[in-house]
Parts: structure tokens; sequence; C-alpha cells
């Protein structure tokens, strides 16, 4: 290494040689990390373009799911509405038979009424009827009344208002009963 010149109290030039080994080994580290900075940048725009792809195709599937249901509603109306348009039948020809056979008119009334329920029945909603003197379950009847009565046990069915309709899962509608309580 030169020794510093005592003039002015400047430095003699650096050594040539020590300057080439410091600079080729901080250069290639910037050049590495710029690389590696490039690589970086180059797999986040990869994987953005790979997260809007997956956001299209999720935003795709959802409209495709919108559709699908839609058209199985609708396919589920129509089957319901065909059921029901024998019944609509049935009535119509029992009014026009009721003023030539007014017993006819009974009967026919009944045969629909059948028929209704059979529908329902398939639907996974069977008519279910309480019996009178049975214990009241709030689970599969509603208490449209009470009513005092010596000869029944409180809390017992007196009287079937409405027929219930569906099973221990699903209920279309609970059976309507009249419930006995304490006569005073």
């Amino acid at each position: 290494m030169a020794e510093p010149s005592r003039t002015h109290g400047t430095q003699a030039a650096p050594d040539a040689r020590a300057v080439p080994e410091q600079a080729p080994n901080e250069a290639s580290k910037e050049e590495a990390a710029t690389a590696k900075v490039a690589e970086l940048e180059e797999r986040v725009t990869f994987l953005e373009d790979q997260w809007r792809r997956a956001l299209a195709d999720l935003d795709n599937v959802r409209k495709q799911m919108a559709r699908d249901l839609e058209r199985a509603r609708t396919d589920e109306r129509i089957r319901m509405a065909s059921q029901w348009l024998p019944v609509i039948d049935n009535l119509d020809r029992a009014l026009a038979h009721a003023q030539a056979e007014p017993t006819a008119l009974v009967e026919g009334v009944r045969a629909i009424r059948d028929q209704a329920v059979a529908i329902l029945g398939s639907l996974g909603f069977p008519r279910r009827e309480a019996r009178p003197g049975e214990r009241f379950d709030p689970v599969r009847h509603e208490a449209v009344g009470t009513m005092p009565n010596a000869d029944a046990p409180e809390g017992t069915v007196l009287d079937v208002v409405l027929p219930g309709y569906g099973d221990d899962e699903r209920q279309l509608r609970p059976t309507g009963v009249v419930v006995a309580t304490k006569s005073e």
C-alpha cells in the first residue's frame, strides 16, 4: 500500500488492486438482489393473475348456481301446479253435475278431497288426525280452544277442529284441537 502524502493532508491514490476486489463483490450482491427482486415481481404478477382468474371462476360458478337454482324452483312449481290440475278438473265436473243430481255433488266433493289429501301425502305431508280422548301433544296439536269437562281428564283432546298435515319432522300445520280443562 502506498503511504499517504504528508503535503496538504491529502492521501495518495488507493492501491488499484484493492478496488477491483471489492467492486465485483458489491456489484454481484447488487445484481443478485436486483435479479431476486425481478423474480419476486414476476411471481407476484403471476399470482395476481391466478387470483383474478380464480375470482372470475368463482363468480361464474355463483352465477351458474343461481341460474340452476331458479330453474329448479320453476320446475318444482310446474310439477306442483300440474298435480293440482286434476283436482280442479274434478271440481268443475262435480259442479257441472250438481244440478242434475245433488247427491252426486257430495260424493264428488268427497272424492276430490281424498284426491287432494293424497297429493299432500305424496309430497311428504300426510293427513294426521287426532282422536278425542288422546293426550294433548303440543308438538303435534294446536289448542284452538279449551272446554271444562268433568268426564275427560285434563289435557286430553275433546274435539278435532282442523286436521294436521305432516309428520314428526316436517309439518305444514299441526292438528287444531279443543282441549279438556278441569270443570269448576
